[in-house]
């Protein structure tokens, strides 16, 4: 059974950090490209952040200079690591990945950004 479960959210003032992990099982972690996405209440999901399993990474201009993705691929784990954070940062984050054209999401951790 595949399963993603993401990490690390929270309640964080403008301009802090936050650290987001995404555990995965049940699937060749390292075969995988992990992609983290996220919601905002009354929005569309959008993609955040890539890494492909050549370790090349891809970013929405909106997080470009602020956040990095990584992957442990001993671990099972890809990090979403948030600097500088917004309130406009504020929705749920999700991690995602498609194996045999099927895609898998995690439950999401909440991120909430005061100003």
């Amino acid at each position: 059974q595949v399963q993603l479960v993401e990490t690390g959210g929270g309640l964080v003032q403008a301009g802090g950090s936050l650290v987001l992990s995404c555990a995965v099982s049940g699937i060749p972690f390292s075969i995988n490209t992990i992609d983290w996405y996220r919601q905002a209440p009354g929005k569309q999901r959008e993609l955040v952040a890539g890494i492909a399993t050549s370790g090349s990474t891809n970013y929405a201009d909106f997080v470009k200079g602020r956040f990095t993705i990584s992957r442990d691929n001993a671990k099972m784990t890809a990090y979403l690591r948030m600097n500088s954070l917004v309130p406009e940062d504020t929705a749920v984050y999700y991690c995602h990945l498609q194996y045999w054209n099927v895609d898998y999401w995690g439950r999401g951790t909440q991120v909430t950004v005061s100003s």
